[in-house]
């Protein structure tokens, strides 16, 4: 199975990351990968994203323009790649912060308080692992052991005292969507 993903959101909501993870993850399934990042100049509050994807066999193009996955952080996010999706693909709404629904019925919505869950964390900045944990709940793109393994890989050295909160995010993420 192919999964072609966007990730969009606004700078500093981790959606890079998120993307990131989400490739580390699936490489080290030995799947086949790709992560290209996009933002604008805006250093925070900009609009950003990335394309993802993970597959079984190999990529044909980085450039994921008709996903059949969408995560969606913010409500310009849903906006403007809600249209793109492939029928039957997947959209994960971060309800705390988008609150008109989608104008299709012909692809499966996950919707998820992701940044009320990341504050009731402690973290805003936690919604981005939040929505990964909905995302695997929902989607079998990757085994949550994987995520794991990618966090212990990326949040090292200074950053290590945050792989226990995001692991709990990543929990709190898979049980809001029902996994």
């Amino acid at each position: 199975m192919t999964y072609e993903i966007i990730c969009a959101g606004f700078g500093g909501q981790g959606v890079l990351f998120m993307g990131k993870m989400l490739a580390y993850a699936g490489m080290l399934e030995g799947r086949e990968v790709s992560w290209i990042p996009s933002y604008g100049p805006e250093m925070r509050g900009g609009t950003c994203n990335c394309s993802v994807v993970v597959s079984d066999r190999k990529v044909g193009t980085p450039v994921v323009s008709t996903p059949n996955v969408l995560i969606a952080l913010n409500r310009p996010s849903q906006e403007k790649f809600e249209s793109r999706m492939q029928k039957d693909g997947l959209m994960l709404v971060n309800k705390t912060l988008i609150e008109i629904d989608p104008a299709r019925s012909d692809i499966d919505v996950c919707n998820a308080e992701l940044t009320k869950i990341a504050s009731d964390l402690g973290n805003v900045k936690l919604a981005n692992v939040v929505a990964l944990g909905a995302l695997i709940a929902r989607r079998p793109i990757v085994k949550k052991e994987s995520v794991i393994q990618a966090l212990r890989g990326e949040l090292t050295g200074k950053k290590e005292a945050l792989l226990e909160v995001n692991l709990k995010a990543l929990d709190a993420g898979i049980a809001a969507a029902g996994g």
